[in-house]
């Protein structure tokens, strides 16, 4: 009985986790400028309630929240078709499946920031390859000038975006997950320490709020260059 009880709350999550993923993505679409305007490259902030998601429940759900937001994303709001749901499947594994299998593996607050610059780099290193396997089909662009933009474009683009998603999820995980587990969708986990929990978690908000800062930084200034 308590298995089958915390398989509908799984699910629960998953479905709440799945919907807010999409505003997000529907948000980011239509308020965001794009950063690059050829290729059309924009920040897109879901992949942080996914990698939420696969912190909370680990790296399976949070590929099926990634599929279920990207076929809706291609349906709606994407021009790109099938290129750009395998585009955006792969970037979102990349970080937030990566990520979550680190951070079950190694389930502490310093295992939670080793898990997201994991899946940062992860993510980067994925999609400069299929950037260059893929930008030319839906751009038209010739190879050897998506080579050329690999470094220049597509890697800080890519950095900047991760480190933004994982800001956002250093800022934002512990109080969502606190509430999920006050509204008894989560189940509570073991007490924690008392030692040096209260300066980890500051560092851990600190370090957070100066990450985001940079990468918009970074963000606005290969806007200006580019």
């Amino acid at each position: 009985m308590q298995k089958k009880k915390f398989g509908t709350r799984q699910l629960t999550v998953m479905a709440m986790m799945t919907a807010i993923a999409f505003v997000v993505t529907l948000i980011c679409h239509y308020v965001m400028p794009p950063i690059v305007e050829q290729p059309p490259l924009k920040l897109d902030l879901k992949d942080s309630i996914v990698v939420m998601a696969g912190f909370m429940l680990g790296p399976l759900p949070a590929l099926c929240i990634t599929v279920v937001v990207s076929v809706i994303e291609m349906l709606t709001i994407s021009s790109t078709g099938p290129i750009g749901l395998l585009m955006n499947v792969i970037s979102t594994c990349a970080f937030a499946c990566v990520a979550s299998f680190v951070y079950k593996k190694v389930h502490n607050k310093n295992g939670a920031v080793i898990a997201l610059i994991i899946g940062v780099v992860a993510m980067v290193v994925a999609m400069l390859l299929w950037n260059y396997i893929a930008t030319p089909m839906y751009t038209g662009a010739p190879r050897a000038v998506v080579a050329k933009m690999l470094p220049t474009v597509f890697l800080p683009f890519n950095a900047i975006k991760g480190g933004i998603n994982m800001a956002v999820t250093l800022l934002i995980y512990k109080p969502l997950s606190l509430a999920l587990k006050k509204s008894n969708l989560l189940p509570s986990g073991a007490a924690a320490p008392a030692g040096g929990k209260r300066k980890l978690s500051v560092g851990i908000y600190i370090l957070g709020i100066v990450l985001l800062v940079s990468c918009v930084l970074f963000a606005l200034a290969l806007a200006k260059v580019i």
